[in-house]
This record gives structure tokens, sequence and C-alpha cells, in this order.
């Protein structure tokens, strides 16, 4: 397991927060993950990596994986300007990840809470929920009271919103 993965297993388990772990070959898009996640009972989220027009804010949006962002209106919301995907080189500063591993889990490397997270309100229906543990050749599945636990330690803000069409 490489050592992202094992540090977000390390938090987990400081925080007495039960999972379990499904490991996979590398499954960086969606559409290849599906095939994995078959077998998972789990709520498994789309997770986009945003940054404002300035460059001086940064967003991760977390979505069921079925789901489509509705873009212009989160940025209506925001009163930000355009928003678009954050570079690789924001994704490695901010969350320490790689392309096609985007996670809230991420959030543990955030150590300066310098990342919003926005989650679509329809996951507060979700029982477990599931995200790569910052390594795209596994899925960890969490309770979803554990993941709100998981993200009030990060120190992150975050809020619900109804973010897709």
């Amino acid at each position: 397991m490489k050592n992202q993965a094992k540090k977000v297993l390390d938090v987990l388990e400081t925080l007495n927060i039960e999972f379990v772990i499904h490991q996979h070959p590398p499954l960086p898009t969606i559409e290849d993950a599906v095939k994995y996640w078959k077998e998972i009972d789990a709520t498994h989220c789309k997770n986009i990596f945003f940054r404002n027009h300035k460059g001086n804010r940064h967003y991760l949006v977390v979505i069921a994986h079925t789901a489509t962002l509705a873009i212009h209106d989160l940025e209506k919301r925001l009163k930000q300007g355009k928003l678009s995907f954050a570079s690789i080189k924001r994704l490695q500063r901010y969350l320490c990840i790689e392309p096609g591993s985007v996670s809230p889990f991420g959030l543990i490397n955030d150590t300066e809470n310098h990342v919003h997270l926005f989650l679509d309100d329809n996951l507060k229906r979700a029982q477990k929920i599931s995200f790569h543990p910052n390594d795209n050749t596994a899925t960890v599945v969490i309770d979803f009271n554990d993941f709100i636990k998981f993200l009030n330690w990060t120190g992150n803000k975050y809020e619900f919103l109804e973010l897709y069409d």
C-alpha cells in the first residue's frame, strides 16, 4: 500500500472510524471505477478540485458518481467568477495527491485548511460512502456519520449545497 493510503488509514484508525478497504487496479476515472464498484455497498462519489479565476481560492466538490455538476449555478452562488479545474501543481500543493486520486481524504494534507469543501446535499441520504484513500488502487468505505467526523477533524470548512441538475 502506498504511503498516502497508509496515512489515510492511520488517521481513520486514530479517529476510531471503522472502514473497509477494497484493493483494485489503478482506477483514475469514474468510468474505470464503476466496473469494480458493483459489489461494494456504498454511495460512490465524484470528486472535483477547482480554483477560482484569480487562483487564490480552491474548492473540492463532492457529488454522487452518477450526478452531473451544475457548475454555472455554483459559480453564481460563490461570486468568485469562473471556476476552472485546478492544475496538477495546485492539486499536489494543497492536497498532496495525484490526478485520478482526488478525494476528501486529501484534506489530511491541507494543514493550512486552504481548501473549502462543497458536498451535494443528496449525500446526506447515504448510509455508507466511498472514496479513494488518496491512491486510486483502493476504495475505502466508511459510514456517512464517520465521514462527517473525519471532516470535522480536518478543520477545513465544508457545506452542503444542491449541486447538480
